[in-house]
């Protein structure tokens, strides 16, 4: 299923990097930053992350939680967040159940290689579950200036 703006973001259930259950339901009167990203600690990644840190306190003021999702695991989530200072909470999708209902587990191409893996997306929900917007080309570098626009 294709996800547009306007329609209910998909309910998920995953944990973080320290084990707690993040539900987007008990998320609700809350604005959400709901970014899915590839890998820790890759190069993009890496710059995407210390934007939306640098950028917190704007993003905090403005009501939003920021939750970013990648297939690691828990430990690596725990890892980068700690050599990165990160704010926020990193869910590990390791069965890929949130990457599906959100469509970014994808098949990619490098190299002529086919193989799935993260489409970097982000999606904005509003304080009543509805995607206010999804972003799909994502300029890692100034990736807070995208969502606050």
């Amino acid at each position: 299923m294709l996800l547009t703006v306007g329609s209910p973001a998909p309910a998920f259930e995953a944990k973080d990097q320290n084990g707690n259950t993040i539900k987007l339901s008990d998320l609700k009167g809350k604005k959400v930053i709901l970014y899915f990203y590839p890998k820790d600690s890759t190069p993009g990644c890496t710059v995407q992350a210390c934007n939306l840190r640098d950028n917190y306190d704007a993003l905090i003021k403005a009501g939003y939680v920021v939750l970013g999702v990648s297939s690691d695991s828990a430990k690596s989530h725990q890892k980068f967040i700690a050599k990165e200072n990160l704010p926020f909470s990193l869910l590990a999708d390791e069965d890929l159940k949130v990457h599906d209902a959100y469509g970014t587990w994808v098949e990619k191409s490098m190299y002529g290689r086919k193989y799935m893996g993260t489409a970097r997306t982000t999606f904005v929900i509003n304080e009543a579950g509805i995607l206010e917007e999804i972003i799909e080309k994502v300029d890692t570098k100034n990736h807070t200036s995208q969502i606050l626009k």
